[in-house]
């Protein structure tokens, strides 16, 4: 972890959803996760699907609640909607009556920003789509909507990136090339990113530091591998390196019977 304070720290947080409906039935998301993402860190989160991986980003974005534990971030507890950071969602968040550049500049308009549209304009070119501003999102691949959505999320500047399977739908060429550009990017300020990702090679590719949750209920973290590969890295070529193989290894190691056991879980449901 980056020395000094650390841009997020979840401190002993625990999350509990309870039934509106019985408030008796409760639902532990994630139990006593103590995670510390430093400024300037680059860190991922892997585990099986339903471990509470978008409940963790969730909270860190400031719209969840934690139930017990604190939060805080740059040192000071969060209370309320993490201002300091941008959000990346997996789904698609681009509003399909506004163009590409409306989109971009949406943020930066309600912030009240006096050269919205520059600014916009200049993260679509930054993006590579400098001459796509005036389509819509249906007028866009799935690989630019993406593009568009990572410039709407840099355009406000946050000190935090916050990124839920971003790019979990694209083809495998499009993505490697979104990736590589979201590292070029972070390289060039170097902002706090809290990663989400199902895929253990894009974690290993991109990352700081990989953190390992457990299958849930109460899902916590079971394991922490810091990425002692060389940047700049190209993710598709640090994945042929033999320490990638070996890290691949050692997490998969750790990682292999928390998928199976959240794979069982899923046919019990």
């Amino acid at each position: 972890m980056a020395a000094g304070t650390a841009a997020l720290a979840f401190d002993a947080v625990s999350c509990t959803f309870i039934s509106r409906d019985d408030p008796a039935q409760r639902y532990t998301a994630v139990r006593d996760v103590t995670l510390r993402v430093g400024a300037g860190e680059f860190v991922s989160v892997v585990g099986p699907t339903g471990c509470g991986k978008s409940t963790l980003l969730n909270m860190a974005a400031g719209l969840l609640t934690p139930s017990s534990g604190e939060l805080s971030v740059f040192g000071e507890s969060l209370a309320g909607i993490n201002a300091r950071a941008g959000y990346m969602f997996q789904a698609e968040s681009l509003m399909p009556w506004r163009t590409a550049l409306q989109n971009v500049m949406a943020g930066l308009e309600f912030r009240g920003i006096a050269n919205a549209r520059a600014q916009a304009d200049d993260w679509l070119k930054r993006v590579g789509l400098g001459g796509f501003g005036d389509r819509y999102p249906h007028q866009l691949s799935g690989g630019m909507r993406k593009r568009t959505s990572l410039a709407q999320t840099l355009a406000l500047d946050p000190d935090i990136i916050l990124m839920d399977e971003p790019f979990s739908a694209l083809d495998v060429q499009t993505r490697q090339l979104m990736e590589n550009e979201v590292l070029e990017l972070w390289a060039a300020k170097k902002k706090a990113v809290l990663f989400i990702t199902h895929d253990l090679d894009e974690a290993i590719a991109m990352s700081d530091r990989v953190v390992v949750l457990s299958a849930g209920p109460a899902s916590h973290p079971i394991g922490e591998f810091h990425v002692d590969l060389d940047r700049p890295r190209d993710v598709a070529e640090v994945r042929t390196a033999p320490r990638f193989v070996e890290l691949h290894k050692a997490i998969w190691d750790v990682l292999r019977e928390e998928v199976l056991k959240g794979y069982r879980q899923q046919l019990a449901a």
